[in-house]
Order: C-alpha cells, then sequence, then structure tokens
C-alpha cells in the first residue's frame, strides 16, 4: 500500500489543524486545499464495481472490483485474500454511533453517548465533538490500517440531522467528517462520505468516493452529481422492495443510475448477501 512522504503528511496535519479539528467548529467548511485530496492513497474510478456485505460470511465470489465489509468482524487474512483476488477492500465501521457490541464499545463515556438510532435500540448517537469519541476513531482508523484496508467507509456521519441528544450544529458535522478523511489520509486510506448528502458539495474534495443509501428511492441523487463531476464514484444501495420484486421498475431504476454513471445494488436492508441485483451494464 503506498503511503504519502512524511513532508506532505505534516503539511496536510498543520492544514488540518488549521481548520480548528479539535473545536467542532469549521467555518465555511472550505476545501480548496489540496492538501486533503493530493496523495497516493487508492482512489477509485468513477466506474469501480463493489459488493457491500456487512453480516454473514463474506461471499467473495462476485467479479468485481471492490469489496465493502465491516472492519471489526474481518479477519486480517480475509481482507489479504480478497486482495489476492484482485479486489480492494474499504472497512466498515459507525464513526457517529455507539453500538454495544462493539470491541472497543467499553471505551466510550457515558457522556459521548445520546439517543437511540430510530430502530436500532442498542445503538446511541454519539458527541462528535467529544476529544474521546476522537480519539476511539482514530484507533479504528489505524485499525483498518493494521488490518490492511485499502480504505474505509465510516458511517452515521450526519448526526445534527437526528434528533442525537446534543445540540450538534452543520459546522461540528463538517468539522468531525473532515477529521474523519485527513485522519484516513494521513494513514494512507481512502476514505467514504456516507450519506450527509446535504453537505456533499462542501466535502467531496476531502473524499475519495460516496456510499449512498436510497437515493433514488428519496429523489436525493441529484446531489451526489458533485462527486461524479469531480471523477470520483458513488455507490448507492437501494432496498425498496418495489425495485426488488418488480424487474420493470428494477430497471427503470437501474436506466437513471447508469445515466447518472452511479454504481447501484439493490440489496437486503441487513447486508448479509440474501440476495443482490447489480445495475452494472
Amino acid at each position: 500500500m503506498l503511503k504519502k512522504s512524511g513532508l506532505v503528511l505534516s503539511i496536510a496535519l498543520a492544514l488540518f489543524l488549521l481548520q480548528g479539528c479539535g473545536g467542532g467548529s469549521s467555518g465555511s467548511g472550505s476545501t480548496s486545499s489540496p492538501a486533503f485530496s493530493v496523495g497516493n492513497w487508492f482512489k477509485p474510478a468513477v466506474a469501480t464495481t463493489w459488493q457491500w456485505q456487512l453480516q454473514g460470511t463474506v461471499n467473495s465470489g462476485y467479479d468485481v472490483d471492490l469489496y465493502d465489509i465491516d472492519l471489526s468482524d474481518s479477519p486480517a487474512s480475509l481482507i489479504a485474500d480478497l486482495q489476492a483476488a484482485g479486489r480492494r477492500v474499504i472497512c466498515y465501521f459507525s464513526a457517529g454511533s455507539y453500538e454495544d457490541f462493539r470491541p472497543d464499545a467499553a471505551q466510550f463515556l457515558a457522556s459521548d453517548k445520546g439517543n437511540a438510532l430510530q430502530g436500532f435500540a442498542n445503538e446511541q448517537w454519539l458527541d462528535i465533538r467529544s476529544a474521546n469519541v476522537r480519539a476511539i476513531m482514530q484507533a479504528r482508523i489505524e485499525l483498518a490500517r493494521q488490518k490492511g484496508c485499502d480504505g474505509i467507509e465510516p458511517d452515521n456521519v450526519d448526526g445534527y440531522t437526528n434528533n442525537t441528544g446534543f445540540p450538534l450544529s452543520a459546522a461540528d458535522q463538517l468539522s468531525y467528517n473532515q477529521f474523519l478523511a485527513v485522519e484516513a489520509h494521513t494513514r494512507g486510506l481512502s476514505v467514504g462520505l456516507k450519506n450527509d448528502i446535504d453537505q456533499a458539495a462542501q466535502l467531496v474534495n476531502y473524499f475519495d468516493f460516496s456510499i449512498n443509501e436510497q437515493c433514488h428511492e428519496f429523489n436525493e441523487c441529484d446531489m451526489l452529481s458533485v462527486f461524479i463531476n469531480a471523477g470520483k464514484p458513488v455507490f448507492n444501495a437501494e432496498y425498496a422492495s418495489n425495485f426488488v420484486n418488480d424487474p420493470v421498475q428494477r430497471q427503470a431504476l437501474c436506466a437513471d443510475a447508469l445515466a447518472r454513471s452511479f454504481r447501484t445494488l439493490i440489496l437486503p436492508p441487513a447486508l448479509d448477501d440474501s440476495f443482490r441485483f447489480s445495475c452494472d451494464p
């Protein structure tokens, strides 16, 4: 895995500190500095094909360019095997929520944990302004590097639009998401922006790709065109039953996805590989 030189890393970290990495306020969220996007980490092309599986035994048999799998559940041997077969590997973790079943769950403070996520009783929003939360996320990103991941998918990075129990602002979210991107890049890792569509234009220069859920279902795909225009892929997953069960609607979905140059999959919400439809030609 190629890494940036020490000089470039130092410049990137210095510029990041000037942006206010610890404060939770990032001003305008300007992304003009090349230090956050220039480096030798893996940068997937717009046409990169993918598979996303976060639960169950990973099915390594898909003929795709990239796999997105769970960081803590996936041994380094699985990552190495996928890479030996010519796949790139993105490693998933939640950066914005506490999950009581994760190996590092005991490291979170009571003050770090807020309201439960809707539909996930064992998962709570995190206070992304917390220095402790950021230290835990640095350790997770470092674990991804140690395991040999090509990149990371930090999830739940749009808490400011949800009922977290904390007074999070858009500036807090920009600061945190920029922090995650820089931490990944300083370790030679690619990083994807998960959802957070409203801030896509402000964050596109920090992130190497977008991972989106249900932009077709909720008519939000136009906001992700900034990634395609920047030469960066949009990896999109749709779950709606009409796309699963109706071939005509699935065909219309895929036609729209391909016209946008998105890499769209129709998957089960559990992401357990119980079925998979791909819009790839």
